[in-house]
């Protein structure tokens, strides 16, 4: 697992970013993560853990747990 925080999330669009705490490269989060732990909204600054996987060529964060 790694950390960081909600950079921001815009529930329209369905997506949004989170600043790693090993990283200075943002990484992406879909709203199909959000939904497979029962949430529709994370807000900025929200401390997360995920695991990340490539998206379709990018890094983005999965298996998320709010902390």
């Amino acid at each position: 697992m790694l950390y960081g925080n909600v950079k921001w999330y815009n529930t329209q669009k369905g997506y949004g970013f989170i600043v790693p705490d090993n990283s200075d490269k943002d990484i992406f989060v879909h709203a199909c993560q959000l939904e497979k732990i029962g949430l529709n909204i994370i807000t900025t600054g929200q401390r997360i853990a995920y695991e990340p996987y490539n998206d379709r060529g990018r890094i983005a964060a999965g298996n998320l747990h709010i902390l």
